[in-house]
């Protein structure tokens, strides 16, 4: 049969996966002349695509990597990043993928606190690594990549050197396979360690409720530094269908992608506004989704509704989750966002997943509140993270001695079991589904001669559904205009984290402890809004 009339098996015929690898496995055996994975123009069978893992694999044991060693990716999105996850988990390692926006200072705090030995790194991030590769103390071999794969390509011609091997049979599900650098409250970024069995679960609860038809598409653009394009690549390798991969999220690759005949996606509020701000043309286009996946970032509820009108045959479904949960913990499925009857919901997280347990504690007390009532949301879950790299105590601070974790985000559960998301006790603010905290940009701000205090907040933004603004308050006979405050903040940060605007006050308000009152600084900006974060 050839690749496109090749269907494969019922994936709830089979057994549940154990190890990240096994549907890959699965699919190379039982339907390998079938399409596997698009990128660029360059398509993959599953034979193919798991021969690739395999010599990858080889490859990497070649360079001493194995169990409880870390391998490192730095590009934007690009199938090799897939192949070294399960390649390194195969061996019993993990892929620390790094956030490719990032700058210079940033990469190096991440690639060294992961202690990775081995760095994939695109051609276009190289100059950035040459800059400060004398500083990565721990990497013994870079593979520089291309988009294309083309002649001169370091990583296809290891590929191509190396022997393929098979998994290592000392893995177990307990071996970490993926460490993602989410900020921290301290300034500096967490390295949250996944397992094996974590991704797995996190792949059977999210996908409950929707799947994929003989024929469908998976269309992956969300940036794989990102949990969300990490996690939501599994469910297409779960269910054995085809996947498209944009290298960016921009207007045309997606369109591209949806012409190429992928139909269900996971991508961030902020896309939405885009499409439906693009014209008829772009609108009919995008209505060829049968399933429009959004999370990551709060959806402002008129651009919903303005999407949902837009595209009245296409399934919406609303995800809330973390890092620290491998990505999706409460879902709203499709029903709900069409229900007349219930409105209230649009506004709502959804419903817990399968296997996941949900409390509302009163963050003072650490006593559950009554149904309805306002406090942090905690969580129980197989898919709750092993824990953050080299940092005991900060796990200890997230994760109770009964396993549940600790959000910090506040909300509140009704009756019914929908989980309302309302505010936060982090200091992080979501803008484009990027998770910005506030302690970074101000460790930075604060730096510049002329400022004396600053406190940095979150303000509704009806495209990004936040941005970052900087409040600060100025030494004595001091001066410094917006635009030179954010440019400083460029220098030395991601620019996606540079404050979009920047108010200045006398000085900031505080609270009889003499800490910043932040909610009374929000507060303007918030006040009418449906959401509060």
């Amino acid at each position: 049969m050839t690749a496109t009339e090749t269907a494969p098996t019922s994936p709830g015929a089979l057994p549940d996966p154990v190890l990240l690898d096994d549907r890959l496995t699965h699919w190379a055996t039982t339907t390998p002349d079938a399409e596997a994975f698009t990128y660029l123009g360059r398509t993959w069978t599953w034979a193919q695509w798991e021969e690739r893992v395999r010599r990858l694999a080889g490859a990497l044991r070649s360079l001493g990597v194995g169990r409880g060693d870390v391998v490192s990716f730095l590009d934007k999105n690009h199938p090799a990043c897939v192949e070294l996850t399960m390649a390194a988990a195969s061996l019993g390692a993990a892929n620390a993928i790094i956030n490719f926006r990032l700058a210079g200072d940033e990469i190096d705090y991440a690639v060294n606190d992961s202690g990775a030995t081995v760095l994939l790194v695109g051609s276009e991030l190289l100059p950035t690594i040459s800059r400060i590769r004398d500083r990565l103390v721990h990497v013994e071999e870079v593979v520089e990549l291309t988009p294309d794969g083309g002649e001169g390509d370091q990583y296809e011609a290891l590929l191509a050197r190396s022997e393929p091997i098979g998994r290592d049979p000392e893995v177990t599900p307990d071996d970490v396979c993926l460490v993602m650098y989410s900020s921290g409250t301290t300034g500096r970024p967490k390295g949250v360690m996944l397992t094996q069995a974590n991704m797995v679960a996190h792949t059977l609860a999210a996908h409950d409720g929707w799947g994929f038809d003989p024929g469908d598409k998976n269309m992956v653009s969300m940036p794989l530094f990102h949990v969300g394009g990490s996690s939501y690549v599994l469910f297409s390798i779960h269910d054995g269908v085809p996947s498209v991969m944009t290298r960016d999220p921009d207007g045309a690759s997606l369109a591209g992608a949806i012409m190429q005949g992928a139909n269900r996606t996971f991508l961030v509020p902020a896309v939405l506004a885009q499409v439906l701000q693009s014209g008829p043309d772009a609108v009919r286009l995008f209505g060829q989704l049968k399933t429009y996946c959004y999370g990551a970032a709060p959806m402002p509820l008129p651009l919903l509704r303005a999407a949902i009108e837009a595209w009245p045959d296409t399934d919406f479904i609303q995800v809330y989750g973390l890092t620290e949960l491998c990505g999706v913990i409460t879902h709203l499925m499709p029903p709900e966002h069409r229900d007349p009857d219930h409105p209230e919901r649009l506004v709502s997280a959804g419903q817990v997943l399968p296997g996941a347990e949900v409390r509302v504690v009163d963050p003072g007390s650490l006593e559950d509140v009554a149904v309805g009532e306002h406090g942090e949301l905690w969580f129980r879950s197989p898919q709750v993270m092993k824990g953050y790299l080299h940092q005991p105590e900060a796990t200890a601070e997230v994760i109770t001695e009964d396993g549940w974790f600790r959000t910090g985000d506040m909300g509140k559960v009704d009756a019914d079991g929908y989980v309302y998301v309302e505010d936060r006790l982090k200091d992080m603010i979501i803008s484009g589904g990027e998770n910005i905290y506030s302690p970074e940009i101000e460790r930075v701000l604060a730096e510049h001669p002329a400022v004396a205090e600053v406190a940095i907040i979150g303000v509704p933004d009806d495209r990004w559904g936040e941005s970052v603004k900087a409040v600060v308050s100025l030494k004595p006979g001091a001066s410094a205009g917006e635009d030179e405050l954010i440019a400083f903040c460029k220098e030395h940060l991601a620019s996606y984290k540079a404050p979009k605007s920047v108010d200045v006050l006398e000085a900031l308000p505080r609270n009889p402890t003499g800490k910043i009152l932040k909610r009374s600084l929000r507060a303007p900006y918030w006040e009418g809004q449906e959401r509060q974060v």
